[in-house]
């Protein structure tokens, strides 16, 4: 697909994710749910991007022309969005952690992205320039909110997990971005005391950048080490992506996070195979602590998360959590990626054990990531040919070959060799005690077999 990337559409407002693409996706999909058993019913929400209220007008222009009904929900954060397609379909207009200069489109079905069959489906329709319906066909449009019930799911969620919030202290870097709706008022909520940074919604960004790194964090970080916080949580622009700041000031790395969480729900769960979700890059850590909790773990590629919960579920397991780096999905919440509910989640548990303690039991090994240079044209060929020659190089404990070619150790480090999808390279991920002879060690593997693909 062209239009559709791994998280909806994105670009420039001005040159991509303009209004008339809005407008034929938002007619397309409109098109699309008439045709389906689902109900032809979308709601429309936005993040707090200069663009998105022109750019919600368009796909509701769209969806109305198509015949659908559309019901606004305003400014959100994309889990609240998500929340408010439950029994119906949806569409967010969010470019999530991108700079301001951009905009997307995100869409719903009950609760759930969309996948690849209704991407491609919106897509063909797109390309043909579908024409609206009769005059007489057109959808009604009416106003409704969602934040109250949103945030109150949330908090009826987090209870059931943890310890009590009362004097734990939070910093929150809301990054200007869509978790100021979200996370402060269901942590305070809870009982804690928050403090927040760029807690005012600017589609400019003023703060710092959208995307929160160790980087666009550095004020969140000295503000928690400086002060008398428990941690502190950095969000991006629509509140699904959660990073973690220990109290003494250190990022908490995004799979010590999923380890946390997965072994908790594991370890709560009334299910004879409760299974943990997550992507091939994700650390051997993960699956330490699931083993260790009773539970399974299964990846599936980057991006695709619900078609992992699916295919875990026809298996005959039960999913009780799903996450890739900085994005969970708590199942017995919804099936949306949902930073707000992981805030609340994550502070209900450190109430409960601190976060030194939730911490401890996660052996934290070396991890890298290098980019190796390889034309697009010999990126099959090589990892066609990768899928032997790295094996046998290295003699893993064990192989798969599913999504790239990731190999496991008898001492619990691994590696992972996959093509990117949208540059000229081909990703080498290892985690290891001694990780550089690691990775120097896969990455002339790798050179090899490019320079003869």
């Amino acid at each position: 697909m062209e239009l559709f990337g791994t998280a909806g559409i994105r670009g420039s407002a001005t040159e991509r994710v303009t209004p008339e693409l809005a407008l034929s996706v938002g007619r397309a999909a409109g098109l699309a749910a008439l045709e389906s058993d689902a109900p032809a019913e979308f709601v429309v929400g936005r993040d707090g991007r200069t663009t998105g209220q022109g750019l919600a007008a368009a796909v509701e222009a769209g969806l109305l022309s198509a015949g659908a009904d559309v019901t606004r929900v305003g400014v959100v954060p994309t889990p609240a969005l998500a929340f408010a397609s439950r029994g119906r379909r949806g569409v967010m207009l969010t470019a999530s952690h991108n700079p301001p200069t951009d905009n997307g489109i995100k869409m719903f079905v009950d609760g759930q992205e969309y996948d690849r069959d209704l991407e491609r489906d919106i897509e063909t329709r797109v390309e043909a320039n579908a024409s609206p319906a009769d005059w007489d066909d057109w959808g009604a449009t009416g106003t409704s909110g969602v934040l109250d019930a949103y945030r109150s799911a949330i908090v009826e969620f987090a209870s059931r997990h943890g310890a009590d919030l009362d004097g734990l202290n939070v910093a929150v870097d809301c990054g200007n971005g869509m978790s100021a709706l979200g996370t402060p008022q269901v942590l305070r909520d809870l009982g804690a005391r928050v403090v927040t940074l760029n807690g005012q919604i600017d589609g400019h960004f003023p703060g710092r950048e959208s995307k929160p790194t160790p980087e666009t964090l550095a004020d969140l970080i000295a503000f928690v080490a400086d002060g008398d916080f428990d941690f502190g949580i950095g969000h991006d622009g629509d509140a699904d992506r959660i990073v973690i700041i220990d109290g003494n000031g250190e990022v908490v790395h995004e799979d010590t996070v999923i380890a946390i969480v997965a072994e908790h729900y594991v370890r709560v769960a009334d299910a004879d195979d409760p299974v943990v979700v997550t992507t091939p890059n994700a650390s051997g850590r993960i699956d330490e602590r699931v083993r260790e909790a009773g539970g399974r773990v299964e990846r599936v590629r980057l991006g695709a998360l619900h078609e992992g919960i699916a295919s875990a579920r026809a298996g005959g397991g039960d999913v009780v959590f799903a996450a890739e780096p900085w994005k969970h999905i708590h199942p017995s919440l919804g099936g949306w990626i949902d930073g707000v509910a992981s805030a609340a989640l994550i502070a209900r548990l450190a109430a409960e054990s601190g976060m030194a303690g939730l911490r401890e039991p996660v052996t934290e090994r070396p991890y890298r990531k290098v980019s190796v240079p390889c034309p697009d044209e010999k990126k099959r060929a090589a990892m066609a040919a990768l899928e032997t020659s790295l094996p046998e190089a290295m003699a893993p404990e064990s192989v798969d070959t599913e999504y790239g070619v990731r190999l496991e150790f008898a001492d619990a480090s691994w590696t992972l060799v996959r093509p990117s999808g949208t540059e000229p390279y081909i990703r080498v991920y290892a985690e290891a005690d001694d990780v550089d002879a690691l990775v120097d060690e896969v990455t002339a593997v790798v050179e090899a077999e490019i320079e003869d693909a």
